[in-house]
């Protein structure tokens, strides 16, 4: 079925040279203008697009974006939720309704945030056998219903009660639906542009958390229960398209070929990676490592089993760094780094708190576009660079953080609370506050998902991502209980343990962490059954390339890349 190789290119060394260069890179042109001498990750991937060049722009192409982007709203759920909760708290319609004291936190209002993570936390136990069950589309459609549901209890609720069992089946829904979602978009992105496909989806959180900052703005003018019922009603509007659209999209390949329908994958892939083609050969590539990597008596056959995440050296590789990522993306700072923001804005002289919602706005559509640059360069930069310096550049900005606060703050000996100096210095921090989420958002928002759904193997993906959300919501449990306390006992200077995780974090990441770019999935299964996977994830190969024939000599010559 497969096309042929380039008689001149050896099958069984393929798989040694790799690198970290992905195609475009030229190091020199020979005198006919077709041919090239190349650096390369996948000598295999390289010979393929060679032959037949992919496009961003094709209608193919927009009917594949069109896919990706209906799965990708499920990663607006947990924006949505974060912000609409975090605004509405405030409003006086919303706690005088339930009875909240107006200005100081109660243990009810900490169990309202606390219910979603504990609804997380169960979902996670249902998010890999729902996705491998009947298909990635039936995971997605599963979790966007109990998301409508538990949206519906929410915006009705009449007591406390109500509105709690709301909140947990939120956090359920919340859990499965992104546990498929994540998965599908890596499986049906192009492999040239997995990358930058995949990386948006994370990225969507803040196409949730910005209308979630400013309908409660638009609403908050409101008078009566209405003023928060309306945004908690409009919580269900992403769940609902993709709970009306996603049984209509494609199955993923991966999952076709792991349930023995090789046909209708080779069509989707065709579809959608082949502009139509069955004998693309970058279609039968994937096709012919898709069918030599997948089993089809793996795991994921079985709901029960979770030995695929532990029972050998290389799963537990993938496993550890799965859980590396999802705990770093939630301790990496970014909570923390806005506990004094609210005694900052007072310190500047805006306490109004139609004005702090409008700045909470402006914070998320700043995040958005920074989160937006990371996924589109990616895969020019590399995961590894992308981590290590924005990681490096965030335990910075914590450092001026932390002496912004120590020259700034005090406690008011009348009212004991944390009040700012100077309005100027307050401004600075603001602006660090602001410096910091652009940051993050360049450096981790696109690769908290894109990374963890890498370098997870096929048949452990769907329960490896519930175990990425586990991890995510018991650091993020962490984040909601105790930075509070540690906050109340030790002040600003709770910020030396951020300056100094996220340099073990730098030095974690450059040890351990795999570099992903430029390999088609199914490829990475020889990084991690290397001796060193990250030294072997650093290699790269030098190939002439011939215009359209491809690849037609591979050098011996090696490199590595510190990267």
């Amino acid at each position: 079925m497969a096309d042929p190789k380039p008689a001149e290119i050896n099958p069984s060394q393929e798989k040694q040279k790799s690198d970290t260069f992905p195609p475009q890179q030229h190091i020199h042109q020979r005198d006919e203008p077709s041919t090239q001498i190349k650096t390369v990750q996948n000598v295999a991937l390289a010979d393929a697009t060679a032959k037949q060049k992919p496009s961003l722009w094709t209608w193919r192409m927009g009917q594949l974006y069109l896919i990706l982007l209906l799965a990708t709203l499920n990663a607006a759920v947990n924006g949505y939720d974060g912000s609409v909760m975090g605004s509405i708290n405030s409003y006086a319609q919303y706690r005088s309704y339930f009875g909240f004291s107006l200005t100081e936190g109660t243990p009810a209002t900490g169990i309202v945030y606390a219910i979603f993570t504990i609804g997380n936390l169960v979902g996670a136990g249902f998010a890999g056998p729902a996705a491998d069950w009947k298909g990635r589309r039936w995971g997605m459609f599963l979790g966007a219903g109990v998301i409508i549901v538990g949206s519906i209890v929410q915006a009705t609720s009449q007591s406390l009660a109500a509105f709690m069992i709301g909140r947990f089946l939120l956090g359920v829904g919340a859990a499965m639906g992104p546990s498929s979602a994540l998965p599908y978009v890596s499986e049906m992105a192009h492999p040239s542009f997995r990358g930058a496909m995949t990386g948006v989806y994370t990225t969507f959180y803040f196409v949730g958390a910005i209308p979630g900052t400013f309908i409660p703005y638009g609403t908050s003018y409101i008078s009566g229960s209405q003023a928060w019922r309306i945004p908690l009603w409009l919580q269900m509007s992403f769940s609902g398209i993709v709970f009306i659209s996603v049984l209509f999209l494609p199955e993923s390949p991966r999952w076709l070929i792991a349930n023995d329908r090789h046909e209708e994958a080779l069509d989707i892939m065709a579809k959608y990676h082949g502009e139509g083609n069955r004998n693309s050969p970058l279609v039968q590539l994937e096709l012919r490592e898709m069918m030599e990597e997948i089993s089809k008596t793996g795991a994921d056959k079985r709901w029960w089993d979770f030995r695929e995440l532990f029972d050998s050296r290389e799963v537990r590789y993938r496993t550890m760094l799965t859980c590396a990522i999802a705990l770093f993306g939630q301790w990496t700072g970014n909570g923390p780094v806005s506990y004094y923001y609210p005694q900052m804005l007072a310190g500047a002289g805006i306490e109004n708190n139609h004005t702090q919602l409008l700045l909470q706005g402006m914070q998320s559509v700043l995040s958005f576009a920074g989160a937006l640059i990371g996924a589109a360069y990616t895969d020019h930069w590399g995961r590894r660079p992308q981590l290590l310096i924005s990681t490096s550049l965030i335990s910075l900005l914590f450092l001026i953080i932390l002496i912004l606060n120590a020259l700034n703050t005090t406690t008011s000996p009348s009212t004991h609370t944390i009040v700012a100096k100077s309005a100027a210095a307050s401004g600075a921090e603001i602006a660090m506050i602001f410096l910091f989420s652009f940051v993050f958002a360049v450096g981790w928002t696109p690769l908290q998902g894109l990374y963890a759904v890498e370098v997870l193997r096929y048949e452990s993906r769907a329960k490896g991502m519930a175990l990425y959300t586990l991890v995510g919501n018991v650091a993020g449990f962490y984040n909601t209980f105790v930075t509070g306390i540690a906050f109340s006992r030790a002040g600003w200077k709770y910020y030396y343990l951020f300056i100094f995780w996220d340099l073990l974090e730098v030095a974690f990441i450059y040890f351990f962490f795999v570099e992903t770019k430029g390999r088609t999935l199914e490829e990475l299964t020889e990084i991690f059954n290397a001796a060193k996977p990250v030294k072997y994830s650093l290699r790269k190969s030098e190939i002439l390339v011939h215009g359209n024939e491809g690849v037609t000599e591979v050098f011996e010559k090696e490199k590595e890349n510190s990267g």
